[in-house]
């Protein structure tokens, strides 16, 4: 039986619960995708709240393909939190007919 293939979304501020989920789910079988840069950590003087430029146009782009490529997508939204940009891909991932499921539930999020 192949083993499904999970795209991880979530605030680049989770680094370590995103580190956390890619190991647990990995360590269930899957096929982890998860973030190639942290933003808030990894280039934290970058103002990813107002950046137009083609850095995060590239980074967005690019998540949005490993959206493409999962079986479903999995949310780590610690204390249910999740930005704008995740509403964004798990928008996306719904559009293409791709199951979203979450860390921790949230009033008003179907799986």
């Amino acid at each position: 039986m192949a083993a499904d293939v999970v795209t991880l979304c979530g605030s680049t501020r989770f680094k370590d619960a995103i580190n956390a989920e890619n190991a647990r789910l990995t360590m269930e079988g899957n096929v982890v995708i998860s973030l190639g840069l942290f933003g808030h950590t990894d280039l934290p003087d970058y103002d990813w709240t107002t950046d137009a430029t083609d850095l995060k146009t590239m980074l967005d782009r690019l998540h949005f393909q490993k959206i493409d490529m999962a079986d479903r997508v999995h949310v780590v939204n610690v204390g249910g939190y999740y930005g704008e940009s995740t509403a964004r891909e798990i928008a996306y991932a719904r559009s293409i007919g791709k199951p979203v499921t979450f860390m921790e539930s949230r009033p008003g999020d179907p799986s």
